[in-house]
């Protein structure tokens, strides 16, 4: 396995400038995960370290090598995309052991191969049947198992879950985490679904604008994120982010006024106030909180364990979690409370975390 560099990489397409100079560092072994919306410039960076797109600026290292001007075949990596690309008329392990093909390995070896990678992924059973026959899981087992045989230093994957159904998502991402886990191998993921970066990633990198915004352990991001976009990005659902205003060390929304005791925050003036709809609760009557929001019940999410409820507070409606077995009545008035600590304060102009 190898760690990947990059370093000020730049991308254009004419006059326009898809990717902005950008910096990240994988550490050999390391499975990092690109998250972003569409547009974001993560599968264009995935494509130049590929080789599939010419840098128009930057370097790339993999394995302590510079390969800005080497072909795809001569970088060592493999590539699994999210339509799979498996070849149809050809039988599951003839699909597995396509780059076998050119290599100097004998017939025998190469038969030895393709069935460990069969035994690893589950497919075994199913090395003589063709993909017609298979399930959109077995199919893109298949298409991992192709960039396993070759014992690539890095693997990529552009988006490979996107078009299975929720619960065969569910099913991959925990065997691509497993397969990680057994093979060490270095995994540089794109995606623009948070729970996937957030359940797989050992670090992920959050861009936007071709930008890179955040870089860190996913806790650390649903944590601490280092701006609004981040903050909503990361965590689901996502983030509450409302309008507030500092006063002498006191963070007020509306009537309510909490105390946000960091040394670094403004005297005064307009912040984003953002708090978790994990973290804001639907109080009992007199139950206390350090910030206690009022509002309007809208609507009621039971989702078995938990309940999510939306609340309409003036003109803007808020998600806040409540008991399952007790959810309140839609239009009925509530409290809602969190704690001081869960509170994050972002700056207005910059929407950078305070």
């Amino acid at each position: 396995m190898a760690a990947i560099a990059i370093e000020r990489l730049v991308k254009r397409y004419g006059p326009v400038q898809v990717v902005h100079g950008i910096d990240i560092d994988v550490r050999d072994g390391e499975f990092v995960v690109f998250v972003g919306p569409s547009g974001c410039g993560k599968s264009t960076t995935l494509r130049m370290i590929a080789g599939l797109e010419e840098i128009d600026g930057g370097e790339i290292r993999i394995g302590g090598r510079v390969v800005n001007r080497l072909e795809p075949k001569e970088r060592n990596i493999a590539m699994v995309f999210q339509n799979y690309a498996i070849y149809p008329h050809m039988s599951v392990g003839e699909n597995i052991g396509f780059g076998l093909y050119t290599s100097k390995l004998s017939k025998a070896e190469k038969r030895a191969k393709i069935e460990e990678v069969g035994r690893i992924l589950g497919l075994e059973a199913l090395l003589e049947r063709r993909p017609s026959a298979l399930s959109g899981g077995q199919r893109q087992r298949v298409a991992i198992g192709r960039a396993m045989v070759r014992d690539p230093a890095a693997f990529l994957f552009d988006e490979p879950l996107s078009n299975l159904d929720a619960q065969l998502r569910s099913q991959m991402r925990l065997e691509i985490k497993r397969l990680h886990q057994r093979l060490g191998s270095t995994i540089v993921y794109v995606t623009h679904d948070q729970v996937e970066a957030m359940t797989m990633a050992d670090r992920i990198v959050v861009m936007r604008d071709g930008r890179i915004l955040q870089i860190g352990e996913p806790m650390q991001l649903y944590e601490n994120p280092a701006d609004v976009f981040t903050a909503r990005f990361i965590g689901s659902p996502t983030m509450n982010i409302m309008a507030a205003e500092l006063r002498d060390g006191a963070v007020r929304l509306g009537d309510a006024e909490v105390r946000v005791p960091r040394p670094t925050l403004p005297r005064s003036g307009r912040v984003w106030l953002g708090v978790r709809p994990q973290e804001l609760r639907v109080l009992q009557p007199d139950e206390p909180a350090d910030l206690v929001l009022t509002g309007l019940v809208a609507v009621v999410e039971p989702l078995g364990p938990e309940t999510f409820v939306h609340v309409e507070m003036g003109d803007q409606l808020i998600l806040a979690s409540a008991s399952a077995k007790t959810p309140p009545a839609v239009g009925g008035a509530v409290r809602l409370g969190a704690p001081a600590s869960a509170l994050k304060l972002f700056d207005v102009e910059t929407e950078r975390a305070l």
